[in-house]
């Protein structure tokens, strides 16, 4: 699991409850349940509004791998797929008939199994991009969900501000209470912004930074596993899959690969 997301909100709740602290403030003024009822439930009331049912409905899955992704990096990839090409290259495609079945990531366990098969290049191609286009596609629907909640709660946060005024003109009669009104009143804006900026866009962006490094991922799979199908030296497979790394990336690409030959010598 990836902490980023919890270290981040944390960093930002705590800096706007200390900065509260050293204006005078209380935080305890933030606890105002209309307001948090308002800006959140409107807020994924008006975000649903705009998708589908099912889309709504699965929520609870998108903002759990918002907060808890996973993320496998693409340099670990590198060793995997190296690895294949040896054994292809020593003991033919079929050898590795048997390891795709124990192999845990399922688009590489498939282009395998194709490879393995003797299906065409191009159709394994065609299948394994249209894989990658449909992850790429359910992972926009999740990113959007929350940036739509990142414009939605703002105006829901104005709105409970504007029903606290109307509530304040109508007390006018007595002051002693106006100024404790119009400070709830407020909160509301603060409750809208606050969940814009320290959660839903950050969980937005946090959704397409995972996007990009599991597709960056699958496509160096695609590419080896294809060059594994035309029989192509290790090395190139290893030096054309490595091109697809950052510099750091590729040194944590070689690290792996060099321990996983220590494990096959012992």
């Amino acid at each position: 699991m990836d902490p980023s997301s919890f270290v981040g909100i944390g960093m930002a709740l705590f800096a706007l409850l200390v900065a509260m602290i050293m204006d005078g403030g209380n935080p305890a003024a933030l606890i105002a349940p209309s307001a948090i009822l308002l800006t959140f439930g409107g807020t994924i009331g008006a975000a649903s509004a705009g998708m589908l049912m099912s889309d709504a409905k699965a929520l609870p899955k998108i903002f759990k791998s918002a907060l808890m992704a996973k993320v496998t990096p693409p340099d670990d990839a590198v060793a995997i797929v190296v690895s294949f090409a040896e054994k292809a290259r020593r003991q033919g495609l079929l050898a590795l008939e048997e390891e795709a079945r124990q192999i845990d990531d399922t688009f590489l366990r498939k282009g395998i199994e194709m490879a393995v098969d003797g299906s065409d290049p191009e159709e394994i191609r065609d299948i394994l991009e249209q894989d990658v286009d449909a992850m790429k596609a359910r992972h926009r629907t999740g990113a959007k969900y929350f940036a739509d909640m990142a414009g939605f709660a703002p105006t829901m946060g104005i709105i409970g501000t504007v029903m606290g005024l109307l509530h304040v003109l109508q007390n006018l009669s007595t002051p002693a209470t106006l100024g404790p009104m119009i400070a709830a009143a407020f909160t509301a804006t603060l409750w809208g912004v606050m969940q814009a900026n320290v959660f839903w866009l950050p969980l937005s962006n946090k959704l397409k930074r995972t996007s990009e490094i599991e597709v960056r991922r699958m496509e160096l799979l695609l590419e080896g596993i294809l060059a594994i199908q035309a029989g192509a030296n290790p090395r190139v497979v290893e030096q054309r899959l490595l091109s697809y790394l950052s510099p750091s990336e590729q040194e944590a690409a070689k690290e792996a690969r060099e321990a996983a030959k220590t494990r096959e010598a012992a």
